[in-house]
C-alpha cells in the first residue's frame, strides 16, 4: 500500500511531536514525558517469550489490566493453552483461553496430549498492517519502534482492528477508539519494564531493546530456535518466541 503525501505529512508530524518532551507527548501516548536521559533514537523495543517457562498463571494478564485500566472483558495481552493431539499422524490442536486467562486455567483433564501455554500481545510490527490502513494516521510507529494509537485522531472506524493478523486490537467500549498493547510505553520511557514482564514469576516474557548491544536478546536469538507468529504475513513482528510449536496459530 502506497502512502499519500497527506499520510506522510501526518505521520511525520507525529514523529516530531513524539521526539519532543512536552505536554503533547503525554496527550498522545498516555505517558509522562521521558526523562532527559531517554533518547528515542537509541532504542528499538520488542519482546521475547520462552514458551517452556510459561505456566499459564495469568499474572501477566492481570498486571496488564490493572496497569493500563483495560476494560473488563477486553485484553491487551492474553494467554492461550494448546492441547495437541496426534490423530492419524496429524497434529490437531485444541485451543482455549477462558476470559483471556486473567484467572489462569482450570486443571487439564487430558493426560494423553501435548500441552503448553502461549502468551500473546501486539507484535509491534515494523511493517504494521494496522498503520498502513489507518485513514487518518492515528495509528503510527514511534521512533523507538512501538506501535501506538493517538486517541485524538482515531475515528473508531475499526480498519486497523480488521487489518491486524494477530487479533490484538479492540474498540474501547467507552472511548470508542482503537485500543491495544503499548508495551507499557509510559513505563519503558522511564527506564522500567512492562507490567506483564515485571509480574511474570518464571521470566517467560522479557522486554528487549534490539539497539542495545549489551541486551541479552542478541545471545538469545543466536543460541535458540526462535520464530514469530504468522511469519508468512511478513509484518516484521518484534515478539520472538522460543521453540514455537508448529500447531500454534
Amino acid at each position: 500500500m502506497e502512502l499519500s503525501r497527506r499520510d506522510l505529512i501526518t505521520i511525520g508530524g507525529k514523529l516530531l511531536v513524539l521526539a519532543s518532551v512536552g505536554a503533547a507527548f503525554e496527550e498522545i501516548t498516555g505517558a509522562a514525558p521521558p526523562s532527559e536521559a531517554y533518547k528515542m533514537a537509541e532504542h528499538w523495543w520488542g519482546m521475547i517469550v520462552d514458551i517452556d517457562k510459561c505456566i499459564g498463571c495469568g499474572n501477566c494478564v492481570r498486571a496488564c489490566s490493572n496497569e493500563n485500566g483495560v476494560p473488563k472483558g477486553y485484553f491487551r495481552t492474553w494467554v492461550e493453552r494448546y492441547e495437541v493431539e496426534n490423530v492419524d499422524g496429524r497434529q490437531e490442536p485444541h485451543v482455549e483461553s477462558p476470559n483471556g486467562a486473567i484467572d489462569g486455567f482450570p486443571p487439564s483433564t487430558r493426560q494423553d496430549v501435548k500441552s503448553f501455554y502461549v502468551p500473546k500481545l501486539c507484535n509491534h510490527c515494523v511493517d504494521s498492517p494496522c498503520v498502513q490502513v489507518c485513514p487518518v494516521g492515528a495509528t503510527f510507529v514511534s521512533p523507538d519502534g512501538v506501535v501506538l494509537v493517538d486517541e485524538n485522531y482515531c475515528l473508531g472506524c475499526r480498519y486497523c482492528i480488521q487489518a491486524c493478523p494477530y487479533g490484538c486490537r479492540y474498540l474501547h467500549p467507552e472511548k470508542r477508539t482503537a485500543d491495544k498493547c503499548t508495551l507499557c510505553y509510559h513505563r519503558i520511557t522511564q527506564g522500567l519494564t512492562t507490567a506483564c514482564c515485571e509480574n511474570c514469576p518464571t521470566g517467560a516474557r522479557q522486554l528487549v531493546d534490539f539497539k542495545n548491544p549489551k541486551d541479552p536478546v542478541h545471545e538469545f536469538l543466536r543460541t535458540n530456535k526462535v520464530e514469530v507468529l504468522k511469519p508468512y504475513m511478513a509484518t516484521g513482528a518484534k515478539v520472538y518466541y522460543k521453540d514455537l510449536d508448529g500447531s500454534v496459530r
